[in-house]
C-alpha cells in the first residue's frame, strides 16, 4: 500500500483589515478578539490531530494563528513553527489597505470586458491577477505567474521533505493562497466560495496525485459541533 502525506491548509483568523473589508496581502493587521476566539474554536476541534510539522507564511497573522492552534493541540509539545515567505498571501501592490468593494468590482469589470471568462475557473483567476497588476499604477501587484512560481516553490520544498511519510502537515496561510493553490493542484476543482477565517481544507498527495479531502471546513469547531449535538438531542 502506497504512503502519502496529508496537508491541512488553514486560513488565519479574522484580522482588523478583514473586519474593515480592506485589501490585505503582504500588509498585516492583528487578529481581532473574535478572530482569536474562532481560531481557538478551530484548534479545539483539531486538538486530537497529530501534526508532524507546522508551517506558516512569514506574516504575523498566520504565525499568531498557528501559535493558538498549537496551544489547543494535545500533541504539540515538540513542534516548532516554520515560517515561509513562499506561502504569503497574493500581493496587491498599491491596492493594499484600500476598500475591497470599490476596487474589486472595478477589476472584475475589467476582466469581464476583456476576457469574458467563467467566474472562479483557473483562466479567470489568472486573468484577475494579471489585470490587478495592470491596474496597479506602480505595477507592483503580483500577476498569476509570479504568484504561482512563489507558492509552487514552497510546496515543492514540503513535498521533498514529507512525501510518502504518511504524515499530517499543518500549513497556516491565507484565503486566496489556499484557494488558488488548490485550483492549481486538484483536477476538476470547482468551488467558488471564499474561504472562511480559521477554516481547514485538506489535500492528500499520494502516487503523484493530489486528492481533495475537504474544503473550507468549519464543522470541526468544538462550539459548533457541541451546538449541533445539543440540537440533535433536543430533537430526539
Amino acid at each position: 500500500m502506497s504512503n502519502g502525506v496529508t496537508f491541512y491548509f488553514m486560513r488565519h483568523g479574522e484580522t482588523y483589515f478583514n473586519r474593515y473589508d480592506r485589501f490585505q496581502g503582504w500588509g498585516n493587521t492583528p487578529l481581532t478578539p473574535e478572530g482569536i476566539e474562532e481560531v481557538r474554536e478551530s484548534g479545539r476541534g483539531l486538538q486530537d490531530v497529530h501534526f508532524d510539522a507546522v508551517y506558516t507564511s512569514d506574516l504575523m497573522r498566520t504565525i499568531e494563528t498557528a501559535d493558538l492552534i498549537l496551544q489547543e493541540n494535545n500533541h504539540a509539545d515538540s513542534i516548532e513553527l516554520v515560517p515561509m515567505y513562499e506561502f504569503r498571501e497574493v500581493f496587491f501592490g498599491s491596492f493594499e489597505g484600500l476598500e475591497v468593494e470599490r476596487f474589486w468590482s472595478q477589476i472584475n469589470d475589467e476582466v469581464g470586458r476583456k476576457y469574458d471568462l467563467p467566474e472562479g475557473k483557473n483562466n479567470q483567476i489568472r486573468a484577475f491577477m494579471d489585470q490587478t497588476k495592470a491596474l496597479d499604477p506602480h505595477h507592483h501587484a503580483e500577476n498569476y505567474l509570479e504568484f504561482w512560481q512563489r507558492v509552487e516553490e514552497g510546496l515543492l520544498k514540503l513535498l521533498h521533505k514529507h512525501a510518502g511519510t504518511n504524515q499530517n502537515i499543518l500549513v497556516v496561510c491565507h484565503g486566496l493562497t489556499i484557494r488558488y493553490l488548490i485550483h492549481g493542484l486538484v483536477a476538476d476543482f470547482d468551488y467558488e466560495e471564499p474561504l472562511k477565517n480559521a477554516s481547514v481544507s485538506m489535500v492528500k498527495y499520494i502516487n503523484g496525485q493530489f486528492e481533495l479531502l475537504g474544503y473550507n471546513q468549519t464543522d470541526h469547531f468544538k462550539a459548533l459541533a457541541d451546538a449541533v449535538s445539543n440540537d440533535d438531542e433536543l430533537e430526539s
